[in-house]
């Protein structure tokens, strides 16, 4: 065989594969609406930008130390104190090309051949992915709608093993946009604590959050449970810096000691003007966000109303972040132009085919019975796609 055995068994990015196929329809000349972006559809505020372009000016534009600049992990450690009541030093921070990166660092160091990794599902696309690549075995909990797609005490405590090594939690979720409490995070860090599983706590859409609901870090709730997180993050969904790709990571000095070391004979450094850039993001105006996060709530205050006025359609209303993942089971076994609809890549490739509507399919996040629609998009196109869906659902028998 060619391929590694562990690059072999990745798959291909489902949500990457959905958009890049949309754009290709679009270029072609057919009216696409499309509800499969991860990134907010808002420019970079210009100050940062004006960071990013001051930087290139005065030639920052060298290597800088692989880890970070200084003055970046500083401002990190400052955004841990006053947002999550954390307190790091520079030596427990390390920024990455992305949130993404940061992740696959964490996994990476912390897994090794044979340990399982507890993932609740719905999850993120890549996270299985990642631990396939670390050589670990991925195991998957299984939440349900009626617990707001969250995992329970019970069920975790179940799950683990003396092969546990790692639980991630991603909170608000993609794909579902539900936020855990601090009574659920506790619980949930109580049983980590007891079995020394360390948690990869995801927060990298912890600005977005809707009707005056907290965002908690688990990693605030003790000592015990900061030693056993690695803090996710990064500025790209909350000052809609995607394409800038920097992420950051708190954790452990050793571990992040070992991250750093990883990640010097892989990537070097993130890029130095988009750590300009992200410096001005975390230290600048915030009103931008806060702009921001307004619209989104306007969005999807819409599209659960629309989405749950459609026969066969039920659609949770999410706390964060900016999708909704309905549940379209009960599609399942109808027809359109003589063909059975059996699935969620079934259904989603007739929306896009039939209804020039692109959506992402739940298999691709560990539940088939859900789509994944992003309402990072105007509300022009938002009622737009939705008239298309509502259309072509009814056109079904």
């Amino acid at each position: 065989m060619t391929i590694s055995t562990r690059v072999a068994q990745i798959s291909p990015s489902v949500t990457l594969a959905i958009t890049a196929k949309a754009k290709q329809m679009k270029a072609e000349g057919i009216d696409i609406i499309g509800f499969g972006a991860g990134e907010p559809d808002f420019d970079t505020p210009d100050h940062i930008k004006e960071a990013a372009k001051k930087a290139m000016d005065e030639g920052f534009t060298k290597y800088t130390p692989a880890s970070g600049t200084a003055e970046l992990k500083e401002a990190i450690c400052e955004k841990f104190k006053n947002d999550n009541n954390l307190d790091y030093t520079s030596q427990e921070i390390i920024v990455s090309c992305g949130a993404k990166h940061s992740i696959y660092n964490a996994i990476i160091t912390l897994c090794s051949e044979g340990d399982e990794v507890i993932l609740p599902s719905p999850y993120w696309v890549s996270y299985p992915e990642m631990i396939k690549a670390a050589g670990a075995t991925p195991i998957i909990l299984n939440t349900t709608q009626e617990n707001n797609f969250k995992l329970l005490p019970s069920q975790l405590e179940a799950m683990i093993t003396d092969k546990t090594k790692v639980l991630i939690l991603n909170s608000p979720s993609n794909p579902t946009g539900m936020l855990y409490t601090k009574s659920e995070l506790e619980a949930i860090s109580k049983i980590l604590v007891e079995k020394g599983v360390f948690c990869i706590s995801d927060e990298i859409y912890e600005k977005i959050i809707y009707d005056g609901q907290e965002h908690v870090s688990i990693a605030s709730l003790g000592k015990a449970i900061k030693e056993l997180t690695i803090v996710v993050n990064g500025v790209s969904k909350a000052y809609s810096m995607t394409g800038w790709r920097i992420g950051y990571i708190a954790g452990r000095k050793d571990i992040v000691k070992a991250m750093s070391n990883l990640q010097s004979h892989s990537t070097s450094n993130p890029t130095s003007i988009a750590q300009k850039a992200a410096l001005a993001a975390l230290n600048g105006s915030q009103d931008p966000l806060s702009i921001m996060v307004a619209e989104f709530k306007k969005r999807r205050n819409y599209i659960v109303e629309r989405l749950n006025t459609i026969e066969g359609i039920s659609c949770l209303n999410p706390q964060g972040a900016f999708y909704v993942f309905p549940d379209v089971s009960k599609l399942f076994g109808k027809s359109f132009n003589g063909k059975e609809i059996k699935d969620s890549m079934f259904l989603t490739e007739a929306l896009l085919t039939e209804a020039q509507v692109a959506v992402v399919p739940g298999f691709a996040f560990g539940a088939d019975t859900n789509i994944r629609l992003s309402y990072a998009s105007s509300m022009e196109n938002i009622k737009k796609g939705l008239d298309r869906i509502e259309k072509f659902v009814s056109s079904l028998h």
